[in-house]
C-alpha cells in the first residue's frame, strides 16, 4: 500500500516510498558518476595549477562541485531525477507530493556531504531504515521523500479524450495547468482503478472543482469529473505537442532559408 498524502488542494493520493534497498542502489550509482565527474574536473584542473595558491582552489573547487553543484543541478533541472533513480525508477518529491525545488535540493546536497560522503552512507542508511518513508536527513530537513514511479508508470494507461467531451475541448479555452495540479490530477487518473468507489468519486470532485478555474466555458452540464480531469490533460497535452511541433518546423524553415542566403546578406520579411 502506498503513502497516503493530501495536497494543497485538498486532493488524497496515494505514491508509493521508495524502500531503504532501492535508495541505496541509486544513491550507488549517482555516487559512482558524480565521483567520476570530480575526478574528471580534478585532471583538468591539475593542468592548470601553477603555485600554492592554486592547489588550494582546486581543493575546494571539486569537492565542491562534486558533492553539491552537481547533484543540486540534476535534480532541480530534472524535477527529481538523476541516473541513478533513472536506473531504479524513483523521483524525489515534496512531502506533498508536488516537484521539487531547487531549495529543496540545494538542502539535500549540502546535509548528504555529512551523512553520504563522510560518513560513507551510514548516517542516511540509519534515518532510512528508521524512517517510515525511508527518509534521510537531507529529505527530513527539505521536506522531500522518493516515491517510485517504475511500477506505476508501468501500468498507466496512456489518456484517451472521452468521446463525449471531444467538440467541448476543441473550443474550449484551456490555460496552463500549475505542475502541481497538473501532477496530482495525473496521478489520480492512473490510480482510480485502486480506489474506493466513494473515494474516487469524491477526490474527481476535488481535482474537478481545482481545475475548472483554468477552463473556459466550463465543460457540458452534467459532466462525470472524471471524465471532466482526463478531457483537460488530454486537451493541454496535444495542444502542448502541436504548438512544439510547430515552433520545430518554424526554427528549421528559418535555417533552411538563412542557408540559402548569401553570406551577410540579411533576410527581409
Amino acid at each position: 500500500m502506498g503513502d497516503l498524502i493530501v495536497t494543497g488542494e485538498a486532493v488524497a493520493l496515494e505514491l508509493p516510498p521508495a524502500n531503504t534497498v532501492q535508495r541505496l542502489l541509486s544513491g550507488a550509482v549517482d555516487l559512482a558518476i558524480y565521483a567520476a565527474a570530480g575526478i574528471a574536473l580534478l585532471l583538468v584542473l591539475t593542468r592548470l595549477i601553477q603555485n600554492q595558491a592554486h592547489v588550494s582552489i582546486v581543493l575546494v573547487i571539486v569537492p565542491v562541485t562534486m558533492m553539491v553543484v552537481l547533484p543540486t543541478a540534476v535534480e532541480s533541472l530534472t524535477r527529481g531525477l538523476s541516473a541513478g533513480k533513472l536506473a531504479v525508477g524513483l523521483r524525489i518529491v515534496r512531502d506533498d507530493g508536488g516537484p521539487v525545488r531547487f531549495r529543496q535540493s540545494l538542502v539535500r546536497a549540502v546535509l548528504g556531504i555529512v551523512e553520504i560522503w563522510l560518513t560513507f552512507g551510514s548516517v542516511a542508511v540509519i534515518t532510512a531504515i528508521v524512517n517510515r518513508r525511508s527518509k534521510r536527513l537531507g529529505d527530513l530537513l527539505a521536506g522531500t521523500y522518493a516515491i517510485q514511479v517504475r511500477g506505476a508508470d508501468a501500468a498507466v494507461a496512456p489518456l484517451l479524450m472521452p468521446p463525449d467531451l471531444e467538440r467541448w475541448a476543441a473550443v474550449a479555452d484551456i490555460r496552463r495547468l500549475p505542475d502541481q495540479l497538473a501532477m496530482h490530477a495525473r496521478v489520480y487518473l492512473s490510480r482510480t482503478g485502486s480506489l474506493r468507489p466513494d473515494v474516487r468519486a469524491a477526490l474527481g470532485r476535488q481535482l474537478a472543482a481545482s481545475i475548472e478555474p483554468y477552463v473556459s466555458p466550463p465543460p457540458p452540464w452534467g459532466t462525470n469529473p472524471e471524465r471532466f480531469v482526463a478531457a483537460v490533460l488530454v486537451a493541454r497535452r496535444d495542444r502542448e505537442y502541436r504548438a512544439a511541433l510547430a515552433q520545430e518546423q518554424q526554427v528549421a524553415a528559418s535555417a533552411e532559408r538563412t542557408r540559402r542566403l548569401p553570406y551577410g546578406v540579411p533576410e527581409v520579411s
